[in-house]
């Protein structure tokens, strides 16, 4: 016996159903669109409303700017994202941030001479607060990140590097690779660096350490004390407190050397 094929009917039949599914589909997806368009609506008419009530804590309380700003992430609003607008214009955050960016500018082309352009964020941040004097607006280590984030943005050789549980910032545009930041996160805790201590450390050959500590050098990120016990120690003056807190030259560098 021979077995009965499947019907025209039966197969536009099928067809029929699969597209009555998929249209359903697509009406419910649009649907769960349309309430969710209308959630975050919602959602951003209330922050507006929150930051009409507290611009002024929001204006003077670094704390409350932080939250503020973790709240506007959520839903993907970025107050810092325009100059204009409601934001800028309810809250003056644009130009807060504005002026930081011109402070940090300030702080790291003053100490340029000194550091190379690192800078690790807390003595940045002592020194903006420094700068602004006791009665202006409190300013924390995320408002600087986040302007200096603006200011990377610009392309004018800003960013950052991690070292540690924190952050070197980089104000020059000097090109820096993994082995750059291996080095100078190696450097952390002591300010300085040595040939051996890299070879050990990260198991590189003679040629790779000397190639990134000449070109530290070179960009003025390192300074060399040929004169230390056993052997050349390479001082990173943005890790150096003693040297970021006052004008010295390398002779004197060398003689703090323990």
């Amino acid at each position: 016996m021979h077995r009965r094929g499947v019907g025209a009917g039966a197969i536009a039949k099928k067809k029929l159903a699969e597209a009555k599914y998929k249209e359903r589909g697509t009406v419910l997806a649009e649907d769960q669109i349309v309430q969710m368009s209308k959630q975050l609506e919602t959602f951003k008419t209330h922050l507006e409303e929150f930051a009409s009530k507290h611009k002024q804590e929001i204006r003077k309380s670094a704390q409350f700017r932080v939250q503020f700003q973790d709240m506007c992430a959520t839903i993907g609003v970025d107050p810092l994202a325009s100059g204009k607008g409601f934001w800028s214009e309810m809250l003056g955050v644009g130009d807060f941030y504005y002026e930081l960016g011109v402070q940090i500018i300030e702080v790291c082309l003053a100490l340029k001479h000194r550091n190379g352009g690192l800078i690790t964020l807390e003595e940045l941040h002592q020194r903006v607060l420094k700068g602004r004097g006791k009665f202006a607006q409190d300013v924390s280590q995320d408002d600087l990140i986040r302007a200096i984030k603006k200011l990377k943005a610009m392309g004018n050789g800003f960013g950052m590097i991690p070292v540690g549980g924190t952050y070197l910032v980089q104000s020059v545009p000097a090109e820096l690779n993994m082995d750059h930041t291996v080095v100078l996160q190696l450097a952390e805790k002591k300010g300085f660096v040595t040939v051996s201590e890299i070879k050990t450390s990260l198991k590189w050959e003679t040629e790779r350490t000397c190639h990134v500590l000449d070109d530290l050098l070179k960009e003025g990120l390192a300074w060399l004390d040929g004169q230390a016990a056993g052997e050349p120690q390479y001082w990173l003056p943005a890790l150096f407190s003693e040297l970021c807190s006052r004008d010295v030259t390398p002779e004197e560098a060398s003689e703090m050397v323990p």
